[in-house]
C-alpha cells in the first residue's frame, strides 16, 4: 500500500529486543533496572524524532514504545539509542532488533500486555511488569496523551481477554515452568532442599509453585530481610539475610535466583567451593535473572546442572499445548481492539481541519448576525436576541453533522476528504491565525483527545508540560 500524500504525524514505534530474537547474553546487556529508567527515559526524549516514550525491560525482552513524527527517523534513532547504552558491548545487529509502526506498534503492545507476546502465554506477570515501566515514565514525564491512552487501552484489553478466553485457565507463569523443570531433574523434590533468591512477583509466585510441588525445606532470602521473612511466614519456610545467603549455599540441592543484580551472586569459583563443601553432591540451578544471577560458566563443573531463561522455552512450549484455540481467541479480541485504537488515533489528525471548518463558519455567521442585528433587527430584545443566536448556532452545527461525520469515519493515510474541505472553505488563507482557546473546549464536537481517566495526580492532564532541551 502507498505512503499518504501527506505524513502521518504521532507514529507509535515499539523498538526492541525479546527472547526470540536475541539471546540472554545480549538482552542482560540493554536491560534497564527500574531505578535506573528515569534517567534513559529523560535521554530517550532528547531524540530529535521522538516526542513521548515508555522503556519496558523484564527477563524476556527490552523495548522501546514511543510516539515519534518521522517514523523511519524515529525508529534509526531509537536502535542507536540501545545500541550506545553504557553496558553494551555485544553490539545488537538487525537481526536481533524488531521494530513496529502505526497499527503493527498498537498490536504488539496489546499483545505484549496480554501475555500472547510472552514465553509462557497466559502467564499474569507481564501486565504487572507494563503496569510499572509506564507508571516510571508518567512520573517522569515522558507520556503523553497518545501513550498514556495506549497502555490504559493495553491494560483494558489484557483483561478482555482473561476474561474472554481460557488462556489463563491453567495459571502459568516462567516460575511454574521452572518448577516443572526441576521436577524432571529431581524425580522427588519433596525430598530436596530448595533456596529462592528473590522475593518479588516471580519470587513469590516461585514459592508458590515450589509449596504446591511438595517441597518442605524451603530457604528464602532477599534484599530486603523483613520481605523474605513475611514470605517464609506465609510459606512455613525459612528466611535467610542476603548477606548470609552464601554459608547456606551447601545445603540446598535447588537454587532459584531471580533479582536484579548488576553483578553475579554465584562465581565460577563459589559454586566450585560449594560442591567441595557437598561432597560433589548434585546441585541444579535455575537462573531467571536478567541481568543472570549465576555466572554462565559454572556449566563447565561437573554435577551442577545451571539453566537460565531461555532454556525454559521447550517446557513453555509444551505447556501450551492445549490452549492454542484460546490464544486464537486472544488475537482476534487483540485484532478489534487494534482497529478501535486505530480510529480514534486517525481522528486526531482531522482535529486542525474540524476546528478550522467551525471557526471559519462560525465568524461567517456572527459577521452576517452582526451586521443584522445593526440594521433591519436592531430593534429587537435581548430575548429575541438571544433566540436568534441560539437558532444560528444550531443551524450550524446541523449543516456541519455530515461533513464532519463522514470525515471522521475516513480509514487511516486517506486524506482527499481533508484536503477538500480545506479546499472548498479555503480553511488555509490565514495560516497565521491562532486557534481560539473556545475550540479546544467543544468537546461534542470534536474528536477525543485527552487521555482516559480523571485529571489528577499522575494523570497526563495535570502533569507540566514538557519543553525539548535546547
Amino acid at each position: 500500500m502507498s505512503e499518504p500524500a501527506h505524513p502521518v504525524p504521532h507514529q507509535i514505534l515499539v523498538v526492541g529486543v525479546n527472547h526470540r530474537t536475541a539471546p540472554v547474553e545480549l538482552r542482560e546487556q540493554l536491560a534497564f533496572p527500574a531505578q535506573h529508567v528515569d534517567g534513559a527515559l529523560q535521554d530517550l526524549l532528547t531524540l530529535p524524532s521522538v516526542d513521548e516514550g515508555v522503556i519496558l525491560s523484564t527477563c524476556n525482552r527490552v523495548e522501546v514504545v514511543a510516539v515519534a513524527r518521522d517514523g523511519n527517523a524515529g525508529v534509526a534513532e531509537i536502535e542507536d539509542f540501545l545500541k550506545r547504552q553504557p553496558d553494551v558491548h555485544l553490539k545488537p545487529t538487525r537481526d536481533h532488533l524488531y521494530h513496529h509502526a502505526r497499527k503493527n506498534a498498537v498490536r504488539h503492545v496489546f499483545r505484549v500486555a496480554s501475555s500472547l507476546d510472552s514465553m509462557v502465554v497466559g502467564e499474569p506477570q507481564i501486565l504487572g511488569q507494563l503496569k510499572e515501566y509506564y507508571a516510571i515514565a508518567q512520573q517522569a514525564g515522558t507520556v503523553g496523551s497518545i501513550l498514556h491512552r495506549l497502555f490504559h487501552r493495553s491494560f483494558a484489553v489484557a483483561k478482555r481477554v482473561r476474561q474472554d478466553t481460557g488462556i489463563a485457565n491453567r495459571p502459568v507463569s516462567v516460575g511454574s515452568v521452572a518448577v516443572d523443570l526441576a521436577r524432571r531433574i529431581f524425580d522427588r523434590l519433596e525430598e530436596k532442599t530448595v533456596m529462592v533468591i528473590g522475593s518479588g512477583a516471580m519470587g513469590e509466585a516461585l514459592v508458590r509453585h515450589l509449596v504446591e510441588n511438595g517441597v518442605r525445606s524451603l530457604m528464602i532470602t532477599n534484599r530486603t530481610f523483613e520481605r523474605a521473612v513475611e514470605l517464609a511466614d506465609r510459606f512455613e519456610a525459612s528466611p535467610i539475610r542476603f548477606e548470609d545467603y552464601g554459608r547456606y549455599l551447601r545445603l540446598a540441592d535447588v537454587i532459584i535466583g531471580s533479582v536484579e543484580s548488576e553483578e553475579a551472586l554465584m562465581t565460577r569459583d563459589t559454586a566450585a567451593e560449594v560442591l567441595r563443601e557437598r561432597k560433589q553432591d548434585n546441585m541444579f540451578l535455575i537462573d531467571l535473572g536478567v541481568p543472570r544471577n549465576f555466572d554462565p560458566l559454572i556449566n563447565d563443573l561437573d554435577n551442577v546442572y545451571l539453566y537460565h531463561v531461555d532454556d525454559l522455552a521447550d517446557v513453555a512450549r509444551e505447556n501450551l499445548r492445549g490452549r492454542e484455540s484460546e490464544a486464537d481467541k486472544g488475537e482476534e479480541i487483540v485484532d478489534q481492539e487494534v482497529e478501535a485504537f486505530h480510529r480514534w488515533l486517525t481522528s486526531l489528525d482531522q482535529v486542525p481541519t474540524i476546528v478550522a471548518l467551525k471557526r471559519k463558519l462560525d465568524e461567517i455567521r456572527q459577521g452576517e448576525l452582526r451586521k443584522s442585528l445593526e440594521s433591519s433587527l436592531k430593534d429587537v430584545s435581548e430575548r429575541e436576541r438571544k433566540a436568534i443566536e441560539d437558532l444560528t448556532a444550531a443551524m450550524i452545527n446541523k449543516i456541519l453533522h455530515a461533513p464532519l461525520t463522514r470525515l471522521k469515519q475516513r480509514p487511516g493515510g486517506d486524506a482527499d476528504y481533508d484536503d477538500a474541505l480545506r479546499a472548498l472553505f479555503d480553511l488555509d488563507e490565514e495560516p497565521g491565525q491562532g486557534r481560539p482557546p473556545e475550540a479546544d473546549q467543544d468537546e461534542e464536537q470534536l474528536p477525543a483527545r485527552l487521555p482516559e481517566g480523571r485529571p489528577g495526580r499522575g494523570t497526563v492532564a495535570s502533569a507540566p508540560s514538557r519543553r525539548r532541551p535546547g
